[in-house]
């Protein structure tokens, strides 16, 4: 452990960094107090690293900070990445990735690089898929409007042909009371 820094911040062995970081921390831990908690919670705490420099001498630590250690990991969304490096629209997101891309070789002794795939990045078969999309979507919409004013000529067109009959019938039944109220000569 080590104590807390001037904020009051708890600092952690194994931390290897002078800032602060977020750590899931669990019952038993240190810098977690496990009272009051449930069976198995984990919540995260600021944790101060336990690297203190205090004033840097005329020679380098061994191994701590005489070798500079490129990032692990870093953003995985394109417009992240833009905002790493500040790029452009234009720029190639694709070329920025390898400066964390990591090489090293398998068990089979084969020499593998890998590099974490880009999410959301608008590629042109992209574009292509969201254009189809929404050409899919017009026509959909063109063809309920389509079949909607058939049914509706189809229904017009049965209404009339029911008006037709029940004029029809109307006319057969005045004509035959008429035939029946004449007195016949």
């Amino acid at each position: 452990m080590g104590g807390c820094d001037k904020q009051g911040f708890p600092m952690k062995q194994g931390v290897l960094t002078t800032g602060q970081v977020r750590l899931l921390l669990h019952r038993g831990t240190a810098c977690f107090r496990g009272y009051g908690r449930r069976n198995g919670e984990r919540r995260r705490k600021s944790v101060r690293g336990c690297i203190v420099i205090v004033k840097k001498g005329e020679h380098d630590l061994p191994g701590l900070t005489d070798v500079e250690k490129p990032r692990m990991r870093g953003p995985k969304r394109a417009s992240k990445i833009r905002k790493l490096f500040n790029l452009s629209k234009e720029d190639d997101v694709r070329k920025y990735v390898n400066t964390y891309r990591r090489t090293f070789t398998t068990k089979a002794g084969k020499k593998v690089s890998k590099a974490p795939k880009i999410q959301r990045l608008v590629t042109p078969l992209t574009l292509q898929r969201k254009r189809s999309r929404i050409a899919e979507k017009k026509k959909r919409i063109a063809r309920a409007k389509a079949e909607a004013a058939d049914y509706q000529k189809l229904l017009a067109s049965r209404l009339k042909e029911q008006r037709d009959r029940c004029s029809e019938s109307l006319a057969k039944r005045r004509s035959k009371l008429s035939a029946a109220t004449k007195p016949s000569a």
